[in-house]
């Protein structure tokens, strides 16, 4: 600022008050640097998830993945889980937030915690691990995204589906646009799976549009490659959808 002149010490002043008068400074000042602004709630299809990761079950509803914050991971490390502080919630989490992978163990909710519950909890309304995971349970079940599928005749099926019939459905019911993730197939392949959705809300906990790019941090928390298939990301629309129902016991 030394080098400018009084005249260009006076445009520089005025391109920062226009600048501040718009997005940028209403931004920073609304929430410090490093503070999360949305709320993901994402919910995944168990038998997608099996058959990425080659485990069973039975369960014919969706499933807590995470309460995930758009900033931060790990933000504190000597912030260790606890089961004991949840344990009025427990049933209700084993049974909507369950670890698929090693049923009735506590480190699926470990991991959640550490990645993203810590960062979660710089707002008040969620700093405790208590106050994180009920919420997470809230909103689960004030969203009943199982309702609002089946409602609208999107259910698990051996017939196809399209990524409009699916968006419709949850746009129509929550005035939103959620981000809807499929298993996409390998080379050759033409159905997508339907495996997770993520919906979104803001800092009161409002629902709010999710972004919708693929390069967005949290959108591919699973990273595995089965009988090459890809990765969970956005559903192509041209692109039909299977939902696959539990597998019938022979």
């Amino acid at each position: 600022m030394n080098g400018l002149a009084p005249s260009g010490r006076m445009r520089f002043i005025a391109v920062a008050v226009v600048l501040c008068a718009g997005y940028f400074c209403s931004t920073a000042f609304a929430h410090p640097r490093g503070e999360w602004t949305k709320l993901i709630l994402t919910q995944h299809w168990p038998q997608t998830f099996c058959s990425m990761e080659q485990c069973k079950t039975n369960l014919s509803y969706w499933t807590l993945h995470g309460l995930w914050p758009n900033t931060g991971i790990r933000c504190n490390a000597s912030w260790h889980f606890n089961a004991s502080l949840i344990e009025d919630i427990l049933p209700e989490m084993e049974k909507f937030w369950p670890d698929l992978l090693v049923p009735s163990s506590p480190e699926f909710w470990k991991y959640e915690w550490q990645k993203h519950g810590t960062c979660a909890a710089k707002a008040e309304s969620l700093n405790s691990e208590h106050k994180y995971f009920s919420k997470a349970l809230e909103l689960y079940h004030k969203f009943d995204l199982n309702s609002v599928l089946r409602n609208n005749n999107i259910v698990p099926s051996k017939e196809h589906y399209t990524l409009d019939d699916v968006e419709t459905a949850l746009i129509n019911f929550y005035k939103v646009k959620p981000k809807i993730q499929c298993v996409h197939p390998g080379k050759g392949g033409q159905v997508q799976t339907l495996g997770q959705i993520e919906i979104c809300v803001d800092r009161d906990f409002q629902l709010i549009n999710c972004e919708k790019s693929t390069e967005e941090i949290w959108s591919n928390d699973i990273h595995v490659v089965v009988s090459g298939k890809s990765d969970l990301s956005v559903c192509d629309h041209s692109m039909p959808i299977d939902y696959p129902p539990v597998p019938s016991r022979s």
